[in-house]
């Protein structure tokens, strides 16, 4: 398996809000976003539901994978996709770090990629909190 995933019975736009900021407290920042239902729409024509990558990187731990190989930018940053489901319904989905990351042979990384893993099974986990009424 390469990923994780949970489904939030909230719309995209929160979701996308959510996980966006449960991101950043675990220190990732988002350096590319990727809106795929724009590019299809601009580029073929087609419509589909709402769905987004979101290029999260940690800053401090992405140093320390290029640190140890310098090539493993080929496998940065973490790809988290979001995309909606229904209207009320979105699912959340994360790059396994342990999975990708494991396509190198460098013995320091192995750790590295269990703590990025760890950050991001607690990103989510907060998404399994939904959202307090308005």
């Amino acid at each position: 398996m390469y990923g994780f995933s949970i489904e939030v019975p909230e719309p995209f736009d929160r979701v996308l809000e959510r996980t966006t900021q449960a991101l950043e407290r675990e220190g990732f920042g988002i350096l590319t976003v990727i809106d795929v239902r724009a590019t299809f729409r601009r580029k073929l024509g087609v419509e589909i539901l709402p769905y987004q990558i979101l290029g999260a990187c940690n800053p401090q731990l992405a140093h320390e994978a290029l640190s140890a190989d310098p090539e493993i930018g080929l496998l940065l940053p973490c790809n988290v996709v979001v995309r909606e489901i229904r209207p009320t319904c979105t699912r959340v989905s994360f790059m396994d770090p342990e999975a990708v990351l494991g396509l190198t042979e460098n013995a320091s990384i192995p750790a590295l990629a269990g703590n990025v893993r760890k950050r991001l099974l607690r990103v989510r986990k907060s998404l399994e909190r939904t959202r307090e009424p308005d």
